[in-house]
């Protein structure tokens, strides 16, 4: 799949029917440490009916490590970017984590962009201050050993406790710690503080007029509940769905749940 020129850096996209144009456009954006992996299962589900674009935020997946753009305005702008290089007027936008604030951003800077928006496993606030302090030891680690070396410590932010504890997807664990391993070093490292050092958004979330559909898993202690309940308070009409048995990573986790949520959700949208 190609590599895309936007804003200075070379971004990395899958595009499931390149030369569609009649088909309703999905673009997916990933949460921080990982790639347009997360999707897979997605993509798979609604490529039939949309034509699916996922790529990857600068400095990580395949996407070019640039020396600076980590904030999530710029990069709202790469996506911004892609949409316009890509010739694309609108889109249903789905954004997990990090893909949620940016997704967040557009919403709020481009509404005409936006058919709809999807915000799974997010939020509209700061990082909370107590978590600063370890997030920052994390990057340290991160610099200095590698990502190999704390990854392990990672997986039970990014994923739940039933996905974790069965023996059943032992395989797929070991998939998901092998992603978070290949990550490279210097992209997570810029990544990670431009999540950290975001500001919040929440004040502005009620000039979103965008169709809404808000995603937590009920295991999801990186971006728990009541984040997403306050999002869903203050973004007008938006719908609110809980994944059962999921952490931060529904897509992944559950995606069966994610895909009849969001299918439902479009279908409202129509």
């Amino acid at each position: 799949m190609p590599k895309i020129k936007i804003n200075n850096a070379n971004i990395y996209y899958e595009d499931s029917a390149p030369n569609d144009t009649q088909k309703p456009v999905m673009v997916f954006a990933h949460g921080l440490l990982w790639n347009t992996r997360i999707y897979d299962k997605q993509v798979e589900h609604f490529q039939d009916s949309y034509r699916c674009i996922a790529f990857d935020f600068r400095g990580q997946g395949q996407s070019q490590i640039t020396k600076d753009g980590y904030d999530m305005d710029t990069l709202a702008d790469d996506a911004i970017g892609l949409l316009a290089a890509l010739e694309i007027d609108s889109c249903h936008y789905v954004g997990l984590s990090m893909g949620g604030f940016v997704g967040q951003r557009i919403a709020i800077r481009k509404p005409e962009l936006l058919n709809s928006l999807t915000l799974i496993d997010t939020s509209a606030d700061a990082e909370d201050p107590d978590n600063i302090p370890g997030y920052k030891k994390l990057i340290t680690a991160i610099r200095w050993l590698g990502m190999k070396r704390v990854s392990k410590k990672v997986m039970p932010i990014m994923f739940g406790s039933t996905f974790l504890t069965d023996k059943a997807r032992k395989t797929d664990q070991k998939e998901w710690l092998a992603m978070l391993n290949g990550n490279r070093k210097g992209g997570v490292v810029k990544a990670t503080m431009g999540v950290i050092e975001r500001d919040a958004v929440y004040d502005q979330l009620d000039s979103i007029t965008t169709p809404t559909l808000i995603i937590v898993g009920d295991e999801d202690v990186a971006t728990p509940y009541d984040k997403a309940e306050r999002m869903h308070f203050a973004i007008d009409g938006s719908k609110l769905a809980i994944i059962k048995g999921s952490g931060h990573t529904s897509t992944v986790e559950e995606p069966e749940q994610v895909n009849k949520v969001l299918s439902h959700f479009l279908t409202s949208c129509v």
